[in-house]
């Protein structure tokens, strides 16, 4: 986070990789040239990743060994033949020559252009040379064929016993060096592809790249090249080496760049300081950890399109999220204020803005962005700034939350606690992880909580008697959507002037998937509850009918008051927030202006 002087903006730094050359570097500062050193912590990454590469060659030969040995007497070892001889039985003239292109994407000579390319593509092209990134694909890549080398030496398993369409090559069938590498690379492409892009195109690359070892291993299969076991090695393989680099150097936070050495700052010159403000102007909050200096000129750039000339960028820091930044705004004078940011970043300015009518305009810089996709808006920040600056403001609610050791505040997408904070809570602990893969880390994370115990609570919904449930998780929500597409509270909605409420209590396997088939079942409503009085004071939306056995529980409110038998973990917006057994949550209808595109009203 930068520590910014609120009020004035500094020039957003260049990203720091923490590899040599990709030092951010300010705008008022002269930096004297030094010679290049290595990061700190670099020598112990690289142990690490020798010690655990060492230990993946171990397992891939024992694996290797165990079937070639002991196990080629079991199922299902037993029934790979068939499989081979299946896909022989299956083949056609295209499908051979579309199974050698596919082929070809995992051949030595494919695999080591691409690498060479891509490498010297991330070193050459950007403004500032990616060497972390270069490095991760590099030496994944090369390690996995380091490890496949010895894998067939150790290991001597004959091809299969069928026509081969390609020519039999010197070393073991397993594992598939075609199907290893594929993984190490397309898979390093996907994992830099999802850290990179920005927009609709980033799932759409970052799937097909992931697809691509798969097509290799089905190519391999069907050319009769490999048993199964054998695909499935070099998929383990490949990934393996991902996982061992890409921790070691994109989510170890101990490697970092060497501080630079001390360097002579000049004061800015009038012509360079931004302007001061005055009322009526423009205020863009911005939140420089999950933006950067392009995307600040492309903001610069759509506002003095639609007139707002000269405007003020003020940046968040570690202690003020956004709110005291967005406060001062409006005492200034602020006409509009532009939060560019995540979830955490707009819940704050919602919270200095609610109640007053000043327009917010939302520009997604984060990992989530629940709010802007729920309104529809564009995730490119400058597609978003420009949409809802052509369009209308419009009122939409916002929720209001205390609890035991949470202080009174506003909400402007989820609040949560249970399953749903210890998830946040285990996301926003590894930020490596957040800014490499993007939302997916939280679908990580919440398989790493699944086992988080259940709890049992009371809830009384608009002065209603108090319902009693257990739960894994209990989500108050102002919208429905979340990361993936998936609607957790199908009936919210940011301004209809009410609050949403989920109970998720699955018990077992089959608790679990009745809970998914019902969250992921477009639309799912149900009866009011018995022990609701009235629909309009604690709707319930259930799909099971019997009161503390159903995994997932709907109930609409305008104010809830919630009581745990435990301390729980709490979110807000996706940050977490102090443990405690309390939460009671209010609906502030039109408490927020926001501009938004017509189709939005």
């Amino acid at each position: 986070m930068s520590t910014a002087v609120p009020g004035r903006a500094a020039e957003l730094p260049d990203e720091d990789s923490g590899l040599p050359g990709e030092r951010g570097g300010a705008a008022v500062a002269a930096v004297e040239p030094s010679r290049p050193v290595l990061p700190r912590g670099l020598g112990r990454a690289a142990g690490r990743i020798a010690a655990l590469t060492v230990c993946q060659a171990a397992l891939m030969v024992g694996l290797g060994l165990l079937i070639t040995g002991p196990a080629r007497t079991l199922w299902p070892l037993t029934a790979e033949d068939g499989v081979n001889e299946s896909f022989v039985r299956l083949r056609t003239g295209t499908l051979n020559t579309l199974s050698s292109v596919v082929s070809e994407a995992g051949n030595t000579l494919t695999v080591i252009t691409v690498t060479l390319v891509s490498c010297l593509c991330l070193i050459l092209v950007p403004r500032l040379p990616r060497w972390r990134q270069a490095s991760f694909l590099a030496l994944a890549v090369a390690l996995q064929s380091l490890v496949f080398l010895v894998i067939t030496v150790a290991v001597d398993r004959h091809r299969p016993d069928v026509h081969r369409l390609d020519g039999s090559l010197p070393t073991s069938s397993y594992t598939s060096g075609h199907t290893g590498a594929a993984t190490a690379l397309y898979g390093g492409l996907a994992v830099l592809a999802l850290s990179r892009l920005r927009g609709p195109w980033r799932a759409v690359v970052g799937c097909l790249l992931c697809v691509l070892p798969l097509l290799v291993a089905v190519a391999r299969l069907y050319r009769g090249m490999h048993h199964p076991t054998d695909v499935l090695g070099g998929l383990v393989n490949g990934s393996l080496s991902l996982l061992i680099v890409g921790r070691a150097l994109l989510m170890d936070g101990r490697v970092t760049a060497r501080p630079a050495a001390p360097a002579a700052t000049h004061p800015l010159t009038p012509a360079a300081r931004e302007p001061q403000p005055v009322p009526g102007h423009t205020a863009v909050i911005i939140n420089p950890s999950v933006t950067g200096r392009a995307d600040r000129d492309a903001l610069r750039r759509v506002l003095e399109h639609h007139g707002h000339h000269a405007p003020v960028f003020v940046e968040t820091t570690a202690e003020d999220p956004g709110g005291g930044q967005t406060a001062g705004a409006v005492r200034d004078g602020a006409a509009l204020v532009v939060v560019c940011g995540g979830d955490g970043t707009v819940r704050a300015a919602a919270d200095a803005l609610a109640g007053s009518d000043v327009p917010l305009a939302l520009v997604p810089c984060g990992t989530g962005n629940l709010l802007a996709r729920n309104l529809g808006l564009p995730l490119a920040p400058a597609d978003a700034l420009d949409a809802a600056l052509r369009g209308t403001p419009h009122r939409v609610d916002l929720g209001h939350i205390e609890g035991d050791g949470l202080a009174p505040t506003h909400f402007a997408a989820m609040s949560g606690a249970g399953l749903d904070a210890a998830m946040v809570e285990r996301a926003n602990a590894n930020d490596r992880a957040k800014s490499l893969l993007g939302w997916p880390a939280y679908a990580i994370a919440v398989l790493q909580v699944l086992r988080t115990p259940r709890t049992a609570l009371s809830v009384r919904l608009d002065g209603a008697p108090a319902l009693r449930r257990t739960a894994r998780m209990v989500l108050v929500g102002n919208i429905g959507t979340v990361q993936g597409g998936l609607t957790l509270l199908p009936s919210a909605e940011p301004d209809d002037g009410r609050l949403d409420l989920l109970i998720l209590d699955p018990r077992g396997i089959g608790g679990w998937l009745a809970a998914l088939r019902t969250l992921l079942r477009p639309g799912a409503t149900a009866a009011p509850p018995r022990s609701a009085p009235a629909p309009a004071d604690g709707e319930r939306q259930d799909d099971a009918g019997d009161e503390g056995g159903t995994p997932v529980e709907f109930l609409t409110f305008r104010r809830a008051e919630i009581t745990f038998d435990a301390p729980q973990p709490r979110e807000l917006d996706g940050d977490p927030v102090t443990p405690g057994r309390r939460l009671t949550a209010e609906v502030r209808p039109g408490a927020l202006t926001m501009l938004l595109p017509a189709r939005e009203r």
